[in-house]
């Protein structure tokens, strides 16, 4: 039976996965203590390393994994920081106002990609666009508070809304 000869990435992946998944896999449930969310993490971290083909290039391997599951890791507390929030804020609404589940799910939803946006943001872009956003700031006023010009602060505004049209899913478009 003739098998066709595997890619090189994909022979680097494998031995990647299988000599590093069990020590990650270990390193995330200390950091989580959970052994599911811990299997999940890992798993993304593998599915990141994959999609990227960074594997055949790793000299560090832990170091390098450990960097994506931190990353992950990260927007997995900042997920639940943001679902805390929001159920803690839904908690203080009268029976009757209270979203469907449905309607949570959406609202989680729109949350998680604002947030993702709010992160791919300069911090002087974020902290502009929150101004405005949540201040009702005019721009001269942002700028005075911030120290910088009024064209740079629409400049800020710029990047930001350019962000949340990317953010916006396709059929909202």
């Amino acid at each position: 039976m003739f098998t066709a000869p595997r890619p090189a990435a994909h022979d680097a992946f494998t031995h990647i996965y299988r000599d590093h998944h069990g020590w990650l896999l270990n390193w995330l449930w200390r950091k989580l203590g959970c052994r599911s969310g811990a299997a999940d993490l890992a798993q993304d971290t593998f599915t990141r390393v994959l999609t990227a083909d960074a594997a055949s290039g790793l000299r560090e391997p832990r170091a390098y994994l450990s960097r994506v599951a931190n990353n992950l890791l990260a927007n997995h507390w900042r997920h639940l920081g943001l679902e805390r929030e929001y159920l803690a804020a839904l908690a203080t609404q009268p029976e009757l106002l209270a979203p469907s589940p449905e309607e949570q799910a959406l609202m989680m939803e729109t949350l998680y990609r604002l947030d993702a946006m709010l992160q791919r943001l300069s911090a002087k872009a974020r902290q502009v666009f929150l101004m405005a956003q949540l201040e009702g700031l005019p721009y001269a006023a942002i700028g005075s508070r911030l120290g910088i010009s009024e064209r740079m602060v629409k400049k800020y505004m710029a990047q930001a809304m350019f962000e949340c049209a990317l953010a916006l899913p396709a059929d909202a478009a």
